[in-house]
C-alpha cells in the first residue's frame, strides 16, 4: 500500500468503515500528493474560452420534457454553514417566507414533477453531520421519495494529514476534527460506491443535474436539460460572467497542451499568476457548480479507471482544529467535482444567466436573498425583481454570525429593490420600514447605531 503514513490512513478509514473505492480513491491521491504533486495550473498551461449562450439556443419544448423525464436531481447538501456561525445542515436556513433551502428545493421539485410528468428523483448528497437533520426536515414532504431510490447517500471521508510528515491528524480533544470531506469531487466515488450510479441506469434514467443546495436559482430546468441531451456531451457545466465579486474564485479555461476545457480554483493557481486569474476581461466565466452529465459516459469513465476518475489535486493546508489558530497544520486532500469536465472529450460549456446562480456562502448573500430583490414565482423558481443585484458589504464583527445577523434586523430585511449597495461598517441595528435607495453607506464607531425608520438614500454617520 505503500508508505507508513499511507498504511496508517488507509487503516484508520478502513477502522471507521469508510467504502472501499473511496479508500483507492484517497490512497491514489495521497501517493500523488507525498510525490510533490501540487494541483497547480500555470497561467502560460491555459488560454481563453468562449461558449455558447442559453439565451441564443433553441431548444424544442418536447426535447426539452423528454430530457427532463430522463433526468434525476442530485444536490449537494453536505455543508454545516460553520462560516456563518451554524452547527446543522446550512440548507436548514430560513430563507424566505418562512420556508428552508430544504424546504423550497422540495417543493421546486414537486412542482416540476406535476408540471411536465416527470419522475425526476431528488437524492441529497449528505455528509455524516447532515444526514439526520435533513432527513426529519424532509420527513413532512412525504411524496418527495423515489419508489427504489434513497433520498440520500452519503458523502465519504478522510483522514486530515499532518503537514510535516503527511501522517494521520490527532486531535484527542474532538476526534471528529481529524476527518474532512475530500471535496465535492467525491460525488462520482461515492455514487458509484453507493451503488447508486448502477441503479439509476437500471432504473431508465440517463442524465444527472446536479448542484449545490444553497443555490435556489439552480433548477432543472427542461431548456437546459434539452440543450444538454441534444449536444450529445457526456459532460457540461452551467457558467456564468464574472463580477468583481468573482474575482477571487476559479474560472474556465482551455488547456493549450490537449484543448480540454478545464476549472482553474483559487487553490491551484500560482502566487505569479493571481493577477491573471483576477482578470476579469481574460478568464471572463466562472462556474455555477451547476452539472450535468451523462450517466452512462460516467460509468464507462469510472469502470475504465477502476472507480477513481482521476480530478485533479487540490492541496488545502488548514489546521486541524480551524478554530484553533494554533492547533497543528493539515493538508486536506480535495478535488473540485466541476474539474471532471477534463475528464471527458467533447465536454461542453453553456452560459446562464446570474438567476441560475444565487449562491449563499455569507451573511451578505443572505441579506439580499431574503429581501425583496427577490420573489418566489410559480413553482417556488426565484424570479429576480430587479435588473442588476446590489452589492452588500456587512462588518463580519456583527453580521457574519447568523444569530447575529439575525438580531439586526429585528423587523425584516429593509428594501433593496432600488439600492445599488450597502455598506455597514460598526453595529447597526434595522428598524421597519427601511428603503434603501442608490449607493448607501453606515458607518459607526462605538456604540451601537439604530437606522431610521425612513429611506436611506445617501452616506449616513
Amino acid at each position: 500500500m505503500g508508505s507508513a503514513g499511507l498504511q496508517r490512513a488507509v487503516a484508520k478509514m478502513r477502522d471507521a468503515g469508510v467504502d472501499e473505492v473511496a479508500v483507492e480513491t484517497f490512497a491514489h491521491y495521497y501517493r500523488l500528493l507525498e510525490h510533490g504533486e501540487t494541483g497547480m495550473i500555470p497561467e502560460a498551461s491555459i488560454e481563453p474560452v468562449d461558449m455558447p449562450a442559453l439565451a441564443d439556443v433553441q431548444v424544442a419544448d418536447e426535447d426539452g420534457v423528454a430530457a427532463l423525464r430522463q433526468t434525476a436531481v442530485i444536490k449537494l447538501n453536505g455543508g454545516l454553514g460553520t462560516s456563518m456561525g451554524m452547527d446543522r445542515a446550512k440548507s436548514l436556513l430560513c430563507v424566505r417566507k418562512g420556508l428552508s433551502f430544504l424546504d423550497v428545493i422540495a417543493r421546486q421539485v414537486l412542482h416540476l414533477r406535476q408540471q411536465y410528468d416527470a419522475t425526476l428523483p431528488l437524492l441529497l448528497m449528505n455528509s455524516f453531520r447532515t444526514s439526520a437533520d435533513t432527513l426529519a426536515a424532509l420527513a413532512r414532504y412525504t411524496d418527495l421519495p423515489v419508489e427504489g431510490l434513497p433520498l440520500e447517500f452519503l458523502q465519504n471521508k478522510e483522514p486530515k494529514l499532518l503537514v510535516k510528515d503527511l501522517s494521520p491528524a490527532s486531535w484527542p480533544k474532538d476526534p471528529e476534527q481529524e476527518w474532512c470531506p475530500p471535496g465535492h469531487g467525491d460525488l462520482y466515488t461515492a455514487l458509484r460506491g453507493s451503488g447508486l450510479l448502477d441503479r439509476l441506469l437500471e432504473q431508465g434514467y440517463r442524465y444527472v443535474f446536479v448542484a449545490n443546495s444553497d443555490n435556489l436559482g439552480a433548477v432543472p430546468d427542461p431548456k437546459v436539460a434539452g440543450w444538454f441531451a441534444t449536444s450529445g456531451a457526456p459532460f457540461a457545466i452551467e457558467a456564468v460572467r464574472r463580477t468583481p465579486s468573482d474575482r477571487k474564485g476559479g474560472h474556465f479555461a482551455r488547456r493549450r497542451s490537449d484543448g480540454r476545457i478545464i476549472l482553474r480554483e483559487t487553490a491551484q493557481t500560482l502566487p505569479a499568476d493571481v493577477e491573471a486569474l483576477r482578470d476579469l476581461s481574460r478568464h471572463r466565466y466562472c462556474s455555477t457548480n451547476n452539472l450535468w452529465f451523462d450517466l452512462r459516459a460516467m460509468k464507462e469513465a469510472l469502470d475504465v479507471r477502476g472507480g477513481i476518475l482521476g480530478l485533479p489535486l487540490i492541496r488545502n493546508v488548514k489546521n486541524v482544529d480551524p478554530a484553533d489558530k494554533k492547533s497543528p497544520e493539515v493538508v486536506q486532500i480535495e478535488t473540485a467535482m466541476g474539474a471532471a469536465i477534463e475528464i471527458f472529450e467533447g465536454s461542453a460549456l453553456i452560459e446562464v444567466g446570474r438567476d441560475r446562480f444565487v449562491p449563499v456562502k455569507t451573511t451578505n448573500d443572505l441579506m439580499v436573498l431574503r429581501s425583496d430583490v427577490y420573489d418566489l414565482a410559480d413553482g417556488f423558481v426565484l424570479d429576480q425583481t430587479v435588473e442588476e443585484v446590489p452589492f452588500i458589504e456587512l462588518d463580519d464583527q456583527y453580521y457574519k454570525v447568523v444569530a447575529d445577523f439575525d438580531r439586526r434586523f429585528p423587523e425584516g430585511i429593509p428594501s433593496l429593490r432600488k439600492a445599488s449597495s450597502l455598506t455597514v461598517a460598526g453595529d447597526w441595528t434595522f428598524g421597519k420600514g427601511v428603503q434603501v435607495i442608490g449607493k448607501v453607506e453606515l458607518q459607526a464607531a462605538g456604540a451601537q447605531r439604530v437606522a431610521p425608520d425612513s429611506v436611506l438614500s445617501s452616506s449616513a454617520e
